[in-house]
């Protein structure tokens, strides 16, 4: 009897390395599992045996966060997408996290992948997503382009998973620097939107500070660009971990529960809930027939 190779729970392992850094992206859900420089972590990923817990290292694709009841309208009709956070009712993170993406190119220092979303319930639409992940001596950098085939408008969002990783066991005592203006009021139970309010003294963290006892789960918008890039910082002792995205990237969602001492940077497209009307509503995209979107966002960090 003939033995059969192993199968990871996120499909085939597409190793890439360049310029002292290696990372690992997955078949499924063009995961990042793996991210380091000169063999330290700058994102806290998981092992090839294991399954994506957490969301850790996905792609959130054709919306970022949350829809509330899974639910909107689109061109007169309203959609029912499948609830998958079942405790607060929402449809999250997307419909393609858990989708296989074909491999177009692999490269010693870059691999890209392909999916393409059909119609199903609660999306009306095909949408196709090309990515491509390259390492260098500035580390990681993410493209993204997606695209609509379809005879009809489309609209979509688009966010990243990444938990940074400074090698600290606790996140009070990393500090973390990121360049918002304004956060999401949203309601406590179920995470959705309220209102957007100016970042209290508490949550302005534009200087830069130790997070201490600060628990986030929170989305920021109002972004300061420089050279047409925002960047997020964590830094601990000597080590420092960056985030950055172009300017196609107007909100951020920061989640400090991991537990691990690793920070979720999520940068996104638009708000939570913004298929719907509410306070995030004008960050949803729409692509006409033909169109594409482009973005990038990336990480680097010293060691």
């Amino acid at each position: 009897m003939s033995s059969l190779s192993p199968m990871f729970p996120t499909g085939e392992q597409y190793p890439i390395s360049g310029a002292g850094h290696v990372a690992v992206v997955c078949e499924v859900g063009a995961t990042l599992r793996v991210l380091q420089r000169d063999g330290v972590d700058l994102v806290r990923g998981f092992g090839a045996e294991e399954a994506v817990t957490m969301c850790r290292g996905q792609q959130l694709l054709p919306w970022p966060n949350r829809i509330r009841d899974g639910r909107w309208t689109w061109q007169g009709r309203t959609e029912q997408l499948p609830i998958s956070e079942v405790e607060r009712s929402t449809a999250i993170h997307g419909l393609v996290r858990w989708m296989p993406w074909e491999l177009v190119d692999h490269r010693e220092d870059q691999v890209t992948q392909r999916v393409v979303l059909r119609p199903q319930d609660g999306w009306p639409a095909t949408l196709e997503a090309i990515i491509t992940h390259r390492l260098d001596a500035d580390g990681l950098t993410v493209e993204l382009v997606v695209a609509n085939p379809c005879a009809d408008p489309l609209p979509f969002g688009y966010g990243a998973h990444p938990y940074l990783s400074v090698g600290a066991d606790d996140v009070a005592d990393v500090e973390l620097r990121l360049p918002a203006g304004h956060h999401l009021e949203v309601d406590p139970q179920r995470l959705l939107p309220g209102a957007l309010a100016p970042v209290t003294a508490e949550l302005d963290l534009r200087q830069g500070r130790r997070l201490g006892g600060l628990e986030l789960d929170t989305a920021f918008t109002g972004l300061e660009t420089s050279g047409g890039r925002w960047s997020v910082g964590l830094s601990h002792g000597d080590r420092t971990t960056e985030l950055w995205a172009d300017q196609g990237f107007g909100w951020l969602q920061v989640f400090t529960g991991a537990g691990d001492g690793s920070i979720a940077v999520e940068p996104m497209t638009c708000g939570p809930d913004a298929f719907n009307p509410g306070p995030t509503h004008d960050g949803l995209i729409v692509l006409k027939p033909g169109q594409r979107f482009s973005g990038s966002w990336g990480v680097r960090g010293t060691v």
